[in-house]
């Protein structure tokens, strides 16, 4: 009797916590906590790996070139350890090196004042310094490269890539950069800039971090071809060709085309009409009579 009750609380023992290991949401649990784990451990290995072969592209002496320019001229606002300032400037670990390239390659970094949007200006520093500053800040966390020349070189003589680059800048760019890049005003004192001088690499570096109001392109949701196209298109605009509609006005749009409407096209108009009812055959017979009644004498009198 004792055996069988003992066999009994056995099995009642099994049998919970059998219904507990088939609860219905735990295959769900087991695979979230999966997949969470296996995004953690890429994550982890990924970024290793990355910023070691960053570390391993540069040499220690354009590192510490590098830090030092860092600290001397960008600390201040992003940190001794580029953490990040609240209020004063964001972290740069993981911006890569193409963020670092376009700031500084710009001008836009170092910024001369904090507000709305850090303008660009001419470059403060070398090519070679802009490259070590940019190798430093690749050496803290991964982040995109600096593109090689043959990536972001269009091919302007491709009238495809042309053509597809300005159905992509209509679609994805235009809102803010105008139609053909001449720039456009923001909210709050911001503002998209213009285009018409930006370099190639700038443009591809811009699109593959997205600096300040701008969003990201990475290569997961633009191609690097598409980037290209792009490119392709905004440097076709800049040609005689680029503007098939003759005089351009500044290309920015209803604005400028109707103020030229309203001062000199109307303008014309007017004086036409002006100098067309100055000759007409009524105008001539009233000139006739003032003449007349003012001289008091024949207008048709030749002596």
């Amino acid at each position: 009797m004792t055996r069988t009750s003992g066999i009994g609380k056995e099995s009642s023992v099994v049998n919970t916590l059998s219904a507990r290991r088939r609860h219905p949401l735990a295959a769900f649990v087991v695979l979230f906590l999966a997949l969470g784990l296996i995004g953690a451990t890429y994550a982890t290995l990924g970024s290793a790996k990355a910023k070691a072969a960053s570390s391993a592209a540069a040499t220690p002496e354009q590192l510490a070139e590098g830090q030092k320019l860092f600290q001397s001229a960008c600390s201040s606002c992003h940190g001794l350890q580029a953490q990040g300032v609240q209020g004063s400037g964001p972290s740069l670990i993981g911006v890569g090196a193409a963020a670092v390239d376009f700031q500084v390659g710009t001008g836009r970094m170092p910024a001369m004042q904090i507000g709305p949007q850090v303008q660009a200006k001419p470059p403060v520093y070398t090519q070679e310094q802009i490259d070590a500053m940019a190798a430093y800040i690749s050496s803290l966390g991964a982040g995109p490269d600096v593109p090689a020349a043959d990536v972001y070189t269009p091919d302007l003589s491709d009238q495809g890539s042309v053509a597809n680059g300005g159905v992509l800048f209509r679609s994805n760019c235009s809102q803010c950069h105008n139609i053909v890049g001449a720039g456009g005003a923001l909210t709050d004192g911001k503002f998209a800039p213009p285009l018409r001088q930006t370099s190639e690499k700038h443009i591809y570096e811009a699109m593959l971090t997205g600096p300040q109001n701008m969003p990201i392109f990475g290569n997961s949701v633009m191609s690097p071809q598409n980037k290209r196209d792009i490119i392709a298109y905004l440097m076709h605009s800049r040609t005689e060709a680029g503007s098939p509609g003759g005089l351009d006005l500044g290309s920015i749009g209803p604005v400028s085309e109707g103020l030229f409407v309203w001062t000199i096209v109307l303008g014309l108009l007017i004086v036409i009409a002006c100098w067309i009812g100055a000759h007409t055959t009524k105008a001539s017979r009233a000139r006739v009579a003032h003449f007349e009644a003012t001289t008091g004498k024949d207008a048709t009198n030749n002596e």
